[in-house]
């Protein structure tokens, strides 16, 4: 894959490596960093255009004016201007480049370390297909200058099927804040390439390689195999609960964000998965666990953020809990290597592990380790 943005943007961050070369570096590093053999990785189906969240950065134009737009340079914050994303969905580019324009015409001002500006990224959800789109512009107040720009692109052809404006005002590094309001069109994408159909907004977390996510969906679903009830713990909207729940299972979802448990129960309509088979709870896991110990399960999924478990997820799971089996879902092979020792230590083996490469021409690595107890 070709793009000119290779060695300046941060976006990848392996330009130039053949597919198959960086592969073989994947396999490798894992291998070393959790100190047992791991097999190939299952490859993306796509090379490029596989990411169906589309994300820039904005900020202002030399000394404080103006608006640039595109991703953070490797290891700083310097925003390199992007004319091109090779792995972005085709459409969500058209639509964020679209508005980039729309906003440049309109005088609008990034935001930069003064905080004297106004728009701060754009996010563009849409299918694997691109049939749907909605979008969403980050801002630092909901100012009347915006109508121009957003009216131009909701009435031209590269219009998304729905758009938002987020409100977030706080310096730091949480791209959406708390205000979401929806301006036109649809609040979701119904994304139908994973089997079950899913809701998803443009704020919720969601596997953005799809081709990708039905192998870890698969996954996922021979490690729990016939378990009949199932804990999933960083549940986000149900990528894994609602297949289990279809295949028989009786599942507990826990997840903190608020909107990925409100599209969790969006999904479970559309899916009409019966009432009973899955129980939400809105919770930090750290706080839903006490509670859940007090059932019995046959297997739990644990799929925790970049950073890991919190702190004391894994003594409350392992050690007290001690369910029979475990599928983790790391999607950081180095929070991964600190993490399994310890879990190993509670008296687990490794049953299986199988590495799927969700976003090719960078270093990440999402695993799949499933743990059995004894």
């Amino acid at each position: 894959m070709h793009c000119k943005h290779f060695g300046t943007c941060g976006g990848c961050s392996l330009p130039g490596v053949p597919y198959a070369e960086q592969l073989t570096q994947k396999q490798a590093r894992l291998t070393r960093l959790l100190g047992i053999d791991v097999p190939p990785l299952l490859p993306s189906p796509r090379e490029d255009r596989f990411r169906t969240k589309v994300a820039f950065v904005f900020g202002p134009e030399g000394q404080g004016r103006g608006l640039v737009m595109g991703h953070f340079a490797r290891g700083s914050k310097q925003i390199v201007r992007v004319d091109e994303c090779p792995v972005h969905s085709d459409r969500g580019n058209r639509i964020a480049f679209a508005l980039r324009d729309r906003l440049m015409r309109a005088r609008i001002y990034g935001v930069g370390a003064q905080r004297n500006g106004l728009v701060r990224h754009i996010i563009v959800r849409t299918t694997e297909d691109d049939r749907q789109a909605v979008a969403m512009l980050v801002v630092t107040r909901n100012d009347k200058a915006l109508r121009t720009p957003i009216r131009g692109l909701l009435a031209s052809a590269d219009r998304p099927d729905g758009f938002f404006i987020n409100v977030n005002d706080k310096p730091g590094p949480y791209m959406i804040g708390p205000e979401t309001i929806r301006i036109d069109g649809h609040s979701h994408v119904k994304e139908p390439g994973l089997g079950p159909a899913f809701l998803i907004s443009p704020s919720a977390f969601f596997q953005t390689n799809v081709g990708a996510a039905r192998a870890l969906l698969a996954l996922v679903r021979e490690g729990v195999g016939d378990a009949s009830h199932v804990l999933d713990l960083y549940s986000g909207s149900g990528l894994f609960t609602i297949p289990l729940a279809l295949a028989g299972a009786r599942v507990t979802a826990v997840e903190e964000n608020r909107q990925a448990v409100k599209d969790a129960e969006s999904n479970l309509r559309l899916n009409r998965v019966p009432d009973g088979q899955v129980r939400l709870v809105c919770s930090r896991v750290e706080d839903a666990l006490p509670r859940a110990s007090q059932e019995s399960w046959d297997a739990v999924v644990l799929d925790p953020p970049r950073q890991g478990c919190e702190e004391g997820v894994l003594t409350a799971l392992f050690d007290e809990m001690a369910p029979k089996r475990v599928v983790y879902v790391s999607c950081n092979p180095d929070a991964l290597a600190v993490e399994l020792p310890v879990i190993l230590k509670a008296g687990y083996r490794v049953t299986r592990v199988q590495a799927v490469d969700m976003f090719p021409h960078t270093d990440h690595i999402e695993t799949v380790v499933v743990l059995s107890r004894g």
